[in-house]
C-alpha cells in the first residue's frame, strides 16, 4: 500500500535543521510491520497525550514514537503528569507490545524512515521549526492551533507545506462541528442577506490551567528535562514552574493568551463563513487590551478590537460578547458555539440546500479526516493556509492592543501599512542559532 506517490516521496534536500539526507521508508518498500501508516507525536504534554489516545483508536493507523523534551512532569492539566515516558507507556499498554519509539529531540524523530506524520502539540513558539522541518522530510502533519506565534512564522509554514505537497491539518476542530459547519453555508449561501456584522466572543481572565500560577521564583530545573530545548528560539528566561506546562499560553514569548488560543477557532469560524480562508480584513480598529500584572504572564485578560473588511463587513472580537460565533445579516443572524446554534428564523440553517447552493467541505471527526486524507490524498478541512489567515486576525489584534493603535493592513503583501513600529511585530527575533 503505498501512500503517496514515488514522485513526491523521493530523495529530500539533505540539511533537515542540520540531520542528513532521509528517505521514507514506502519509497524502499520499508513498510511498518503493521502496514500501516505510522505517526509520531512531537509534545506529549496536554493536548498531544490527550488527542494521541484518541488516534489510537483508529485502527487504520499506528502510532510508532512519541518525542518530548520532558521525560515525565508535572504542571499539566489540573496539576496533572505528563511527559514522553508517560505517553510511551499509554502506547505500549495499548497495542500490547515495547515498540513504541521515545525521543527527547524532534529532529532524530525526522530522521525516521519509518514514520509517515508527524503530530505536533508543543507549545506555539516551536510550531513552524517542527512543522517546516517536517514538511521538508515529506512527513504529513497534524499540528495544533494557533498556528504559529507570528506572521511572518505561519506564511511560512503555509509556504513550506505547499512547497512540498504534504497533507496537513490544523487541529482548528470547530471545523469538523456541524453547528459550525451548517451556520457558515447559511451565511455562504446568502440565507442571512448581505452580512454586516460578526461578533466573536473569546473567553476572559487567565485560568491555571497547570495549578502553578503561584511558583514564580527561579528554581533548579528538574531532573529529565531539557529546559534549554524547551525555550528552543524564544528568549533566554530563568526556569519556573509558572513559565511551563500547560499555562505557557499566558506568556507572550510563548504564545498569544486567549486571543490566540480561543481565537484560533473562533475567529477560523468567521472567516470561514465570509470565505476568507485565503485573505482578511484590511484594518484593525478600536483596540483596547487590559494585560496581566503576573509576575511571568503578560497576555490580555481583557481586550476589543475590530476588524473591517474591504467589502464593508465589521468583525468585532471582545472578551465582552457573547462566547462564539455569530453572523449579523439584512435578512437575518445565526450563532453558533461547540455543539449548538441558535438562528433568527426557523430553517435558516436546517432546511436541506437547494441545487443552486453550494455546500462546504463536510468533515464529521477531526482526525478521521486527517486520516481519510493520508489515504486519499485529498486536503483536509482545516488547511494551513486557512489557519494562517485566521491566526493572522488574533495577531493583529494582539499588535493594535500593545501599541495601542488602529492598523491598516494589506492582506496580499501581509504588511501593516505606515506603521514599521508594528510591522516589526509580525515576527520575532530568534535566540541562539536558531533561524527561521
Amino acid at each position: 500500500m503505498a501512500l503517496r506517490s514515488a514522485s513526491r516521496r523521493t530523495f529530500l534536500k539533505s540539511g533537515v535543521l542540520g540531520f542528513p539526507t532521509i528517505v521514507p521508508g514506502r519509497v524502499l518498500g520499508q513498510d511498518a510491520p503493521s502496514n500501516k501508516p505510522t505517526i509520531g507525536f512531537v509534545g506529549t504534554g496536554n493536548n498531544g497525550t490527550n488527542w494521541m489516545r484518541i488516534f489510537l483508536r483508529d485502527e487504520r493507523v499506528r502510532v510508532n514514537a512519541v518525542c518530548d523534551v520532558n521525560l515525565q512532569g508535572g504542571g499539566y492539566w489540573d496539576g496533572s503528569v505528563r511527559g514522553r515516558e508517560v505517553a510511551r507507556l499509554i502506547v505500549n499498554e495499548h497495542y500490547g507490545d515495547n515498540s513504541c519509539l521515545s525521543f527527547a529531540d524532534f529532529r532524530e524523530l525526522l530522521t525516521r524512515a519509518d514514520s509517515d506524520a508527524i503530530y505536533i502539540g508543543t507549545p506555539d513558539h516551536w510550531h513552524a521549526l517542527i512543522a517546516i522541518a517536517a514538511a521538508r522530510a515529506g512527513k504529513d502533519i497534524f499540528c495544533q492551533k494557533p498556528l504559529a506565534l507570528t506572521v511572518q512564522e505561519g506564511r511560512a509554514m503555509s509556504d513550506a507545506v505547499r512547497t512540498a505537497g504534504v497533507i496537513w491539518q490544523t487541529g482548528s476542530q470547530q471545523r469538523s462541528d456541524s453547528n459550525f459547519r451548517r451556520v457558515c453555508e447559511a451565511v455562504r449561501n446568502n440565507r442571512l442577506g448581505r452580512i454586516q456584522t460578526v461578533r466573536v466572543g473569546l473567553p476572559r481572565g487567565r485560568p491555571d490551567y497547570g495549578r502553578t500560577a503561584h511558583l514564580t521564583d527561579p528554581q533548579a530545573v528538574p531532573e529529565g528535562f531539557d529546559y534549554d530545548m524547551w525555550l528552543g528560539p524564544a528568549p533566554e528566561a530563568r526556569y519556573a514552574p509558572a513559565r511551563v506546562g500547560v499555562n505557557f499560553r499566558w506568556v507572550s514569548d510563548y504564545s498569544g493568551g486567549q486571543v490566540t488560543d480561543w481565537g484560533a477557532h473562533h475567529l477560523d469560524i468567521a472567516q470561514w463563513g465570509l470565505g476568507m480562508d485565503g485573505s482578511g480584513p484590511v484594518a484593525v480598529k478600536s483596540p483596547k487590551g487590559r494585560f496581566d500584572e503576573h509576575p511571568i504572564y503578560d497576555t490580555a485578560t481583557e481586550f476589543h478590537f475590530e476588524l473591517e473588511y474591504a467589502n464593508g463587513v465589521r468583525l468585532i472580537c471582545s472578551s465582552n460578547e457573547r462566547p462564539g460565533v455569530r453572523f449579523d445579516g439584512r435578512d437575518g443572524w445565526a450563532w453558533a458555539n461547540r455543539g449548538t446554534h441558535e438562528v433568527s428564523a426557523k430553517g435558516v440553517v436546517t432546511e436541506p440546500l437547494g441545487r443552486m447552493e453550494t455546500p462546504l467541505y463536510r468533515s464529521t471527526n477531526h482526525i478521521t479526516n486527517f486520516i481519510d486524507s493520508l489515504f486519499s490524498r485529498k486536503p483536509t478541512v482545516a488547511p494551513v493556509e486557512a489557519a494562517h489567515r485566521s491566526a493572522t486576525l488574533a495577531h493583529l489584534g494582539n499588535i493594535a492592543m500593545m501599541q495601542g493603535r488602529e492598523l491598516q493592513w494589506d492582506p496580499r503583501s501581509e504588511r501593516i501599512l505606515g506603521d514599521e513600529g508594528a510591522n516589526g511585530m509580525l515576527g520575532r527575533p530568534y535566540r541562539g542559532d536558531w533561524t527561521l
